[in-house]
């Protein structure tokens, strides 16, 4: 792999992508894009893709006392095996 990240290949850039995605930064800003449509094409579609699979399983919050009755049961668990022995 070359130093700067401009001469990185589409191989050597497409391997770092996973990376560069997980760290939670911007990979469309990596310098790699400014000079290959591949890749900011394929970053595209990436994109494209992963705000389709969001939407198949939207997000909800569970009810604030959820944590609550889980806390409760793991008690009534543990005071029912203290009993038990």
């Amino acid at each position: 792999m070359t130093g700067d990240p401009k001469q990185l290949s589409c191989a050597e850039f497409q391997a770092q992508l996973p990376e560069l995605i997980g760290a939670g930064g911007d990979p469309s800003t990596h310098p790699h894009l400014q000079h290959c449509p591949l890749c900011r094409a394929l970053l595209s579609d990436l994109e494209t893709i992963a705000e389709a699979a969001r939407k198949l399983f939207p997000s909800v919050e569970p009810p604030d006392e959820l944590w609550e009755q889980i806390e409760s049961a793991i008690k009534r668990e543990e005071e029912q095996e203290i009993h038990s022995r």
